[in-house]
């Protein structure tokens, strides 16, 4: 998908002074998403890397420090972003949220299922603002003009879905690399990418109840897996697959199929364009006409940023979203996918994330 840059207005609100850890990578670009909302002020950094430390301080006019635990002891934090790789996620969440400052951390949420419940019950017990940085999806075009489309009932009945998701980035993969490590990404592409359109389905048709996922591990040197096909089953019926690939060329597309008609998104990447079209049902067996689409309105990358600014300076949880729930609820289908795929069988997203774990969390205002 093409992310568009749009010119904001920012109204005068004062700054969250945040500490952020992790800001090369794609840690950079969250903080020129930071820098374009107007609503941040990093205070402090932390990475690895002390060249790209010492060069994003500068950039930021921040303070560079040495440990997480300095970061979160630097005097004048109101929250921390999180911007390190998904292995690094639970821990680095659970001592921020210990600290008694809120968090924005990147998506995928965290590696392991028992990662996953150590975080969700961290954030229960500390009851304080939590962001995952998954798209914002009220401020994605594309997927508003999807949403607009199913909740006015053009489709009539929805039969199923296909959704995939690919690039080649398994090429670029180091020794060392965390995503090379099947213990820290599990179900690979699935992993990396596939929570996203994990994240976009569920805000579609909610929660995945089941999933039934075949994998291959045979394609690339690293051990992570390079393909996936995950069949999923939703709580009304609706069934539809995922596909996941690791080493191909760029897709990203989506077809929805219904009773009265059909979509088929095509998005593109570092191209202009995005076929986006409607397939009506020829009630006498005729020519089924396609409609060209439009999305509605325009991108905002900072949407889940500002979802945040807004949790902490007004000290509601209620406003976190893409927030732990949306979060978990993605890296639970990867965890079962990957037992599906060892088993040989179906996999009941229950045995990961129980709706009781969940009960107890505040009720996002979904936007």
């Amino acid at each position: 998908m093409i992310v568009h840059v749009v010119p904001t207005s920012v109204p005068p609100l004062p700054p969250l002074r945040v500490g952020m850890v992790g800001v090369g990578g794609f840690g950079e670009c969250r903080r020129a998403w930071m820098r374009q909302s107007g609503l941040y002020q990093i205070l402090a950094l932390h990475d690895w890397n002390q060249a790209t430390a010492m060069a994003a301080a500068a950039e930021e006019g921040a303070v560079c420090v040495d440990s997480m635990e300095e970061l979160l002891s630097f005097p004048g934090l109101e929250a921390v972003v999180i911007s390190t790789g998904a292995k690094f996620h639970c821990e680095q969440c659970v001592l921020a949220l210990e600290a008694g400052l809120p968090v924005f951390v990147e998506k995928p949420l965290c590696s392991t299922p028992a990662e996953m419940l150590k975080l969700i019950r961290a954030v229960q017990k500390a009851g304080l603002p939590f962001v995952v940085g998954h798209n914002e999806l009220s401020t994605d075009p594309y997927v508003r003009r999807t949403r607009e489309l199913l909740d006015s009932g053009a489709f009539g009945k929805i039969c199923a879905f296909e959704k995939t998701t690919a690039h080649s980035g398994a090429f670029k993969m180091k020794p060392g690399d965390w995503r090379a490590d099947p213990a820290k990404n599990p179900g690979g592409m699935l992993f990396q990418c596939g929570v996203h359109a994990l994240h976009e389905l569920m805000y579609y048709f909610g929660p995945v109840t089941e999933v039934f996922a075949q994998m291959r591990y045979d394609l690339m040197p690293t051990k992570t897996a390079d393909a996936a096909l995950c069949h999923l089953r939703f709580a009304d019926g609706l069934i539809g697959t995922l596909q996941a690939y690791h080493c191909t060329p760029y897709r990203h597309t989506l077809s929805i199929f219904g009773l009265e008609a059909s979509l088929y998104r095509d998005e593109r990447h570092h191209e202009a364009g995005t076929t986006f079209l409607l397939q009506k049902r020829s009630h006498d067996g005729g020519y089924e006409a396609h409609e060209v689409l439009e999305p509605l309105g325009e991108s905002d990358p900072t949407g889940s940023l500002r979802n945040f600014y807004q949790a902490v300076k007004e000290q509601d949880p209620t406003l976190c979203y893409p927030g732990v729930v949306e979060g978990a609820r993605a890296v639970a289908v990867t965890f079962a996918a990957e037992e599906s795929s060892r088993t040989g069988g179906p996999v009941a997203l229950d045995k990961y994330l129980p709706d009781s774990l969940l009960r107890s969390m505040p009720v996002v205002a979904v936007h």
